[in-house]
C-alpha cells in the first residue's frame, strides 16, 4: 500500500513537471515568434510593414466578409482618401500601446 501510494505521489510530481515543461516550451516559442517579428521588421521596415498591412487587409476581409474593389485599392489615389491617414494614425498608436503593455508587464 506504502508503495502505490508514493507511485502515486511520483506520478503527480511527474504530471506536474510535465506541465511546467510544456509551459516552459510554450513560452520559447512565443518568445521566438515574437523576436523573428522584431528581427524581421528591423531588417526591412518598409517590406515589412507592407507585407504585415497586406496580411491584416487579407485577414481583416476574410473576418468581415467584406468584398472590396481590389481594382481600386490596389491603385495609390485610394489610400489619399481623408480616412487613410487616420486610420494609419489610430493604427501605430494601437500597435505602440500593445507593445508597451507587453513590456511594461513582463
Amino acid at each position: 500500500m506504502n508503495s502505490f501510494l508514493l507511485s502515486t505521489a511520483s506520478q503527480q510530481e511527474i504530471a506536474g513537471l510535465d506541465n511546467k515543461i510544456h509551459e516552459t516550451i510554450e513560452t520559447i516559442n512565443h518568445l521566438k515568434t515574437q523576436r523573428e517579428f522584431m528581427l524581421s521588421f528591423a531588417r526591412d521596415p518598409q517590406g515589412f510593414i507592407n507585407d504585415w498591412l497586406q496580411s491584416q487587409c487579407r485577414d481583416l476581409k476574410t473576418m468581415t466578409d467584406v468584398v472590396g474593389n481590389p481594382e481600386e485599392e490596389r491603385r495609390a489615389e485610394f489610400y489619399y482618401q481623408p480616412w487613410a491617414q487616420e486610420a494609419v494614425c489610430r493604427y501605430f498608436y494601437s500597435k505602440v500601446m500593445k507593445l508597451l503593455k507587453q513590456v511594461c508587464w513582463h
